[in-house]
């Protein structure tokens, strides 16, 4: 059994942050119906990269498991559906604009009025509430507004966007904790709530350590690379072959470090025991450790600091981290079969079980390839009426 076995979620939302929570929560065992536009459905359908047979791995990543379902909903028809099927559900997800839901008579309210125990989560990028309501956002608006991407890059160079769509990924985190938390409430009161949660809200919770230094210090902190800017060392080094390695230590490793690298000087220096002491000679530490660092050669040395239990990572490719026999061992890549593109890599959920069934890798639809069969099961609808709602374009 897997552990969210029964639980029905009615999915209308696209491109990332809700189809990933969605797509986590489906290979949890959920039953995941995805609401698409006739025709062209979720347009991360269309987006790069394109696999042979025209499908989108991009919409691969984020929509495994789900049943697909096409729906006009600004048709009347098309609407009286959506509220049948949310009548029979557990939770609603959405992510249009505030107010848009209300419009087309899809709101919480008149949804809830029928079904009492649902959880619907709204996911808008700056919530139902505040000066920005109104306003569209994408991943790395919201990177720049919350102080993300000034904070990521290098001091001397301009602020830089996180390599993943942070904001989306993290958002679509927050987006399951949500539907979880609220399953679990709803198990305690026998009702249903509505969850406001805004892009920008999960953003700039997300501050943590940044927000407290300026709690703290009054301090509005800048771009500091790889280093961290409450501990020495913590950096990524440049080494004589090309790679770069990282390296994280605290007091209790810097005998270590200096042991592994020759500083004996350094080691010897009773300023530089404690951390507080080397975040004040931050430059000098710094400098010497890249200097024995750029010496040596990534693989012996990585294997030399671990050996001597200092926290040292190799700066991994994705190519380097997928092909890592940690990696293989974890069996983190899994893949699927595709009824138009055959078999595909995927990367699995990290999730593992002793008393449920661990999640499995699920399959993409293809537009709309449910919509019969959730129409006949969950509806009852005959052949017939199925043919007429595709002839008016409802479905």
């Amino acid at each position: 059994m897997k552990p969210l076995a029964g639980i029905r979620i009615l999915d209308f939302s696209r491109v990332l942050a809700g189809p990933m929570a969605t797509q986590i929560l489906a290979e949890l065992g959920a039953e995941v119906t995805k609401i698409e536009r006739p025709r062209t459905g979720d347009e991360s359908r269309s987006f790069e990269p394109k696999l042979p047979a025209g499908e989108s791995a991009y919409f691969f990543a984020f929509n495994r498991a789900k049943r697909s379902m096409t729906l006009n909903l600004k048709s009347p028809r098309g609407q009286e559906i959506a509220r049948a099927l949310a009548a029979e559900a557990d939770v609603v997800l959405e992510n249009f604009l505030p107010g848009d839901m209300e419009r087309l008579g899809l709101g919480y309210a008149r949804l809830a009025e029928a079904n009492p125990r649902l959880i619907y989560v709204s996911n808008t990028g700056f919530g139902q509430t505040g000066p920005y309501r109104d306003r569209k956002g994408y991943d790395t608006i919201f990177q720049a507004l919350s102080g993300v991407m000034a904070l990521t890059g290098h001091p001397d160079a301009p602020p830089a966007k996180v390599g993943v769509p942070f904001a989306d990924l993290t958002s679509g985190l927050w987006i399951a904790i949500a539907i979880l938390t609220s399953l679990v409430g709803r198990g305690v009161s026998g009702r249903g709530c509505h969850v406001d949660l805004a892009m920008m809200d999960a953003q700039v919770s997300l501050l943590t350590i940044a927000a407290a230094r300026l709690f703290a210090l009054d301090e509005d902190p800048r771009r500091c690379g790889t280093e961290h800017p409450g501990r020495v060392p913590s950096a990524a080094f440049a080494c004589r072959d090309g790679g770069w390695l990282h390296v994280s230590g605290s007091d209790q490793h810097w005998a270590a470090i200096c042991a592994v690298l020759g500083l004996d000087d350094l080691a010897a220096d009773p300023r530089l025991a404690s951390n507080e002491g080397r975040v004040a000679e931050r430059q000098r530490v710094m400098a010497r450790m890249k200097q024995a660092i750029g010496a040596r050669d990534r693989g012996p040395l990585a294997e030399a600091l671990r050996a001597a239990d200092v926290p040292a990572g190799e700066v991994n490719s994705v190519r380097e981290i997928l092909e890592d026999p940690h990696t293989h061992a974890r069996e983190m890549v899994g893949a699927f079969d595709h009824p138009s593109e055959g078999r595909f890599p995927a990367l699995r959920n990290p999730l593992r079980f002793d008393g449920f069934d661990d999640p499995q890798t699920g399959t993409p639809p293809l537009l709309g390839s449910d919509t019969a069969a959730i129409l006949a099961s969950t509806l009852g609808l005959d052949e017939a009426e199925i043919a007429a709602l595709r002839k008016d374009g409802v479905v």
